[in-house]
C-alpha cells in the first residue's frame, strides 16, 4: 500500500515537474542564443557560454521521462536543482556578480521546486542558493572587485527562505485540495451508483423529460408500466397523445391518473421540475421528471386488505354475537320453566339488553358499510353540536348543563352530516358516560388550526384513559365498558377518514381528550 501511495504521489509530481523543466529548457536556449546581447557573461564570456551548453544539455538530459523512473523523481529533482543553482552562480560570476540579476532567477527556480520537492529539501536548496550568493559576493569583496553590498544581499538570501517555504506551503494546500477533491469525487460517484440502483429497482416507473418531450432518461419500470420495451429517446406524445397533459395536470404532490401507453394500465402521474426552486417553481425550458404508479395494482392491494380486514371483523363479530345470543337463548328457556312474575320481568329485560345491543352492533357495522358514501357539506358547527347537546339533555340520563360547549358560531366543519352525528355521538356519549357529572364537565370546543382546518376537541374530567389501553383504544371490538359494543371509536375513525379528516386521542388532560379535525370547506 505505501508503494501504491508512494507510485500515486510521483505521478501527481510528474506533471508540475514537467513544466519546470520546459522553463529550464527556454531558460538554457535564451541564455545561449541571446545572452551576450542581454549583457550577460561580460567578465568571462567564455565561461558563461561553457556554462549555458552545460545547462542545456543537464537539461536535456535530466527533461525525459525516463531518467525520472530511472532515478526517481526525488534524486531527479534534488539534481536539477543543484545544477541550476550552480550554474546561474557561474552565470552571475561571469556577468558581473549580484548586480547582473541573476538572483532573480534563482528566486524563480526555488518558487518552482518548492511546487514539487518533498519535506526539508527546500530549505536545502534555498540555503544552497544563499550560499552560492555569498560566497560569490565574498569573492569580489575580498578580490577587490565591485561587490554588492551584503544587506541587499541578506535581504535576496532571506527573500530566497520565504520563497521556497511559501511555494512549499501552497503545494501542501494544493495537494491536500487534491486529495479532498479525489475522496469527494469518490463518494460522489458511490452516491450516484445507489441512486442509479434505488431508481432501477424502484416500483414506481421514473422519466426524465427535455424540454423538447424527449426522454433522456427512464428505469425500466417505466417501459414496462407502459408496455414498452425501452422509452429512452423516445418523445412521450408519440408514445401516448395523452402525455402532452402530463406536466401540467399531474404537478399537485396527489398527481393524477391516467390511462397512458400502448398497454393502456391505470396509472397515477406525477410530474415535478427537475430544476424546481424552494416554492416550487418549474425552471422554463428545464426538465420535468414523471412518476408512474401502478394504480391498478395499488388497488388490487387495498381490495385484498379490505378483504383480509372484513375476514377478521366477521370472525370478530361472530364471536361476540355469540354470547348475547346465548344470554337471550338461555333466558327464553329459563323464561318457560319460571312461574315468578318477578324473575320472568328479569329476564325479559335481560332478552331486551342483549337484544338491543346485537342491534348497535349490527347497525354500527351496516355504517361501517357505507363509510364511502358521503355527501360532504359546510356543516355550521356550533348550531350543530348544540343540537346534539339538547338530544343527550332529552335522554334523560343527563342534565344540559353537564355539558359545555364553544364554538364560534362562524365556523364549518366539510363532513357529511349523518357521519358527523354519527362521530360526536360517539364521543360526547363516552365522555358522559365516564365524566363526573359536575356542571361542564364535558367540554366541547372548536379552534381554527394553520392552514385553514378545524378541529373539535371533545374533554371530559374523568379518570382518563390507562396506559394500557390507549395502543388499542380505536381497534374494533376493544371496549371497557361491560354493555358496550367495542365499535363505536373505530366506526367513528373510519367514517371520520371518510370525509377526510382524522380522529386522535390526546393525552389526558385530566380525562380523556379526543380530536376531531377537518376542513373547513368541502
Amino acid at each position: 500500500m505505501r508503494a501504491a501511495a508512494d507510485e500515486r504521489r510521483d505521478l501527481a509530481r510528474r506533471g508540475p515537474l514537467r513544466y519546470l523543466n520546459l522553463f529550464r529548457l527556454i531558460l538554457a536556449g535564451l541564455f545561449l542564443v541571446a545572452g551576450l546581447e542581454l549583457n550577460l557573461g561580460a567578465d568571462a564570456p567564455q565561461v558563461f557560454n561553457a556554462a549555458a551548453i552545460a545547462y542545456l544539455a543537464a537539461v536535456l538530459a535530466l527533461g525525459f521521462p525516463d531518467a525520472a523512473r530511472r532515478f526517481g523523481v526525488d534524486r531527479v529533482i534534488t539534481l536539477q536543482t543543484v545544477i541550476d543553482i550552480g550554474v546561474l552562480a557561474a552565470m552571475m560570476w561571469a556577468s558581473g556578480g549580484y548586480r547582473s540579476g541573476i538572483p532573480v532567477l534563482m528566486m524563480v527556480v526555488l518558487a518552482g521546486v518548492g511546487l514539487v520537492a518533498e519535506g526539508r529539501m527546500v530549505l536545502f536548496y534555498a540555503a544552497l542558493a544563499t550560499v552560492a550568493v555569498l560566497a560569490e559576493n565574498v569573492w569580489r569583496f575580498v578580490a577587490g572587485e565591485r561587490a554588492a553590498d551584503f544587506v541587499q544581499v541578506a535581504f535576496v538570501c532571506t527573500a530566497f527562505f520565504g520563497i521556497a517555504i511559501t511555494a512549499r506551503f501552497l503545494a501542501l494546500r494544493a495537494k491536500a485540495n487534491e486529495s479532498l477533491a479525489v475522496q469527494r469525487g469518490e463518494a460522489l460517484a458511490k452516491q450516484q451508483a445507489v441512486n442509479e440502483r434505488i431508481i432501477h429497482d424502484m416500483q414506481d416507473g421514473v422519466l426524465v423529460v427535455a424540454a423538447d418531450g424527449v426522454v433522456s432518461q427512464a428505469n425500466p419500470r417505466a417501459a414496462e408500466l407502459l408496455g414498452l420495451t425501452s422509452v429512452d429517446g423516445l418523445r412521450l406524445t408519440d408514445v401516448d397523445e395523452n402525455f402532452a397533459e402530463v406536466p401540467t395536470c399531474c404537478s399537485t404532490p396527489e398527481g393524477s391518473l391516467r390511462r397512458l401507453g400502448p398497454a393502456g394500465k391505470l396509472l397515477r402521474c406525477r410530474a415535478v421540475g427537475a430544476q424546481d426552486d424552494v416554492d416550487g417553481q418549474r425552471a422554463a425550458g428545464g426538465e420535468t421528471v414523471i412518476y408512474l404508479t401502478d394504480f391498478e395494482e395499488i388497488q388490487t392491494h387495498i381490495q385484498q386488505l379490505k378483504l383480509a380486514a372484513l375476514g377478521r371483523l366477521t370472525a370478530s363479530m361472530a364471536h361476540e354475537i355469540r354470547n348475547p345470543l346465548s344470554a337471550v337463548t338461555q333466558a327464553a328457556e329459563l323464561l318457560t320453566e319460571e312461574k315468578r312474575g318477578d324473575v320472568q320481568v328479569r329476564l325479559v329485560r335481560i332478552i331486551n339488553d342483549n337484544a338491543k345491543r346485537i342491534e348497535r352492533m349490527i347497525r354500527d357495522v351496516l355504517a361501517l358499510g357505507r363509510r364511502d358514501e358521503t355527501l360532504p357539506e359546510a356543516l355550521p358547527l356550533a348550531s350543530f353540536a348544540c343540537g346534539l347537546l339538547d338530544e343527550f339533555a332529552l335522554r334523560g340520563g343527563a342534565e344540559r348543563q353537564v355539558f359545555a360547549l364553544d364554538i364560534p358560531g362562524d365556523v364549518t366543519f366539510a363532513v357529511d352530516r349523518a357521519h358527523m352525528h354519527q362521530i360526536l355521538d360517539n364521543l360526547i356519549g363516552n365522555a358522559r358516560r365516564y365524566c363526573s357529572g359536575a356542571p361542564g364537565s364535558v367540554h366541547v370546543y372548536a379552534r381554527v388550526e394553520a392552514g385553514g382546518r378545524v378541529a373539535v376537541h371533545v374533554v371530559d374530567d374523568g379518570p382518563g384513559i390507562a396506559a394500557a389501553d390507549r395502543a388499542r383504544m380505536f381497534e374494533p371490538f376493544f371496549t371497557t365498558h361491560p354493555k358496550g359494543t367495542g365499535l363505536g371509536l373505530y366506526i367513528s375513525r373510519e367514517l371520520a377518514e371518510a370525509n377526510g379528516a382524522t380522529l386522535e386521542l390526546r393525552d389526558n388532560a385530566p380525562g380523556a381528550h379526543f380530536v376531531l379535525t377537518g376542513r373547513s370547506q368541502p
